[in-house]
């Protein structure tokens, strides 16, 4: 890979063909220690951490953290597939758009909206849809979200669009590895933990320690459905 790449795999390090896809390197560290044995980090360029490591399963499992918004996840996904990744699984937090969900509550993402820039850049449609054999085998109702480029939305009434089209929540990678990863013929899901519930009288948001179990519910659900 060239000097602009945002993965520089060590020489001695293991990609897995299966990948976890959390946005925060944090979050990505802890999923390691949660879900490998003896994680091994194989990329920290541009503070987007990796680590593989053998699954309870027995087999490897990459975790790769993507950043924040669509570039950057659009990035990461396409270097993977080039090393040999070849099923991937968006594990996340979103915003609650409806007054149904709950802190720490797991959504299965079927499809999301594309109201993203990079999505749309990628050949999106109106909607994306996740892979259905990856959906499927994480569980539960699947759910729409929305995706969008800007964390701290200005306009409420795009919020009130969202929820019109049946987005239950929102978030800003998942439409942008959709799309990517039709483009690049693998398969990509995504589980999202609600972090933030939306109200008209303010965002409340989960605590560290709510934060931490639902980070970890996302990755064991998601652990299961690669196997």
């Amino acid at each position: 890979m060239s000097d602009s790449a945002t993965i520089h795999l060590h020489p001695t390090a293991e990609l897995a063909e299966r990948v976890l896809l959390p946005g925060d390197p944090g979050r990505a560290l802890a999923l390691a220690q949660w879900l490998l044995e003896k994680p091994l980090m194989f990329n920290h360029h541009r503070g987007l951490w990796g680590y593989t490591g053998k699954a309870a399963d027995g087999e490897l499992l990459t975790v790769q953290s993507t950043g924040m918004g669509g570039p950057s996840a659009a990035i990461v996904l396409h270097e993977l597939v080039l090393l040999g990744a070849k099923r991937a699984i968006r594990v996340g937090t979103c915003g609650a758009l409806n007054g149904e969900l709950e802190l720490g509550e797991l959504v299965v993402a079927g499809e999301a909206i594309a109201a993203d820039g990079t999505s749309k850049a990628l050949g999106a449609a109106e909607r994306v849809a996740a892979d259905a054999t990856l959906t499927q085998a994480m569980g539960g109702e699947p759910r729409t979200v929305v995706s969008t480029d800007l964390f701290y939305e200005p306009d409420p009434q795009r919020e009130h669009g969202w929820r019109a089209a049946g987005a239950v929540a929102v978030e800003m990678e998942a439409a942008t590895l959709f799309a990517a990863g039709e483009l690049l013929e693998i398969p990509v899901g995504c589980v999202l933990a609600v972090s933030d519930l939306l109200r008209r009288q303010g965002r409340e948001r989960i605590g560290e320690e709510g934060l931490e179990q639902a980070a970890q519910a996302t990755g064991q659900v998601a652990l299961v459905a690669l196997s």
